[in-house]
């Protein structure tokens, strides 16, 4: 018999990593699978996490993510567990089992994580002038010149130096 409880547990763990791979918001129901997420690498960066990301975790109330994702549109970020607990209004400890899957990435406001590439071939002049390293003579250029394929097509074909390309390349899309 104990074989077969060995062999029935290995087939649950197997069966349960598998979950927890293949739907990304599979919802942990207990510390032993946060555990086996974090050993599949599986993360919620707190400071980009959607509710759909923190309802993930076991006793978090859809209350409780709202207000989590309320925080981080406005613009606070997250640097610890500490900082999660005292807007939850919780004891740290209380979400310490969290912890392995957490991740805490601080992002700038002109992070390429926060940006949002634009369209050069429909982008109007005022929008790319929006992007920073973009004045109103290379804006004027972009529009009049379009369109392009990529990135390296617009470069060639407006004869921009690398360096400029180079700030560009998160800004822009085709």
């Amino acid at each position: 018999m104990p074989i077969l409880n060995w062999f029935a547990n290995l087939n649950h763990a197997h069966s349960l990593r598998s979950r927890i791979l293949n739907d990304p918001y599979y919802r942990f129901q207990s510390l032993e699978e946060i555990e086996i997420a974090a050993s599949l690498g599986i993360q919620i960066d707190v400071n980009q996490a959607g509710v759909d990301d923190w309802l993930r975790l076991p006793g978090l109330s859809i209350h409780q993510a709202r207000i989590l994702v309320d925080l981080t549109q406005s613009g606070i970020y997250f640097h610890s567990l500490e900082d999660v607990a005292a807007a939850l209004n919780q004891p740290p400890t209380r979400l310490k089992p969290w912890e392995p899957i957490l991740r805490f990435c601080h992002y700038e406001a002109d992070s390429i994580y926060t940006i949002q590439p634009i369209n050069a071939n429909i982008a109007s002049v005022q929008a790319l002038t929006r992007i920073p390293f973009v004045d109103l003579h290379l804006a004027k250029a972009i529009v009049q010149n379009r369109p392009y394929r990529n990135l390296p097509h617009l470069q060639r074909r407006l004869s921009l130096p690398k360096e400029l390309t180079a700030k560009l390349v998160h800004y822009l899309k085709f």
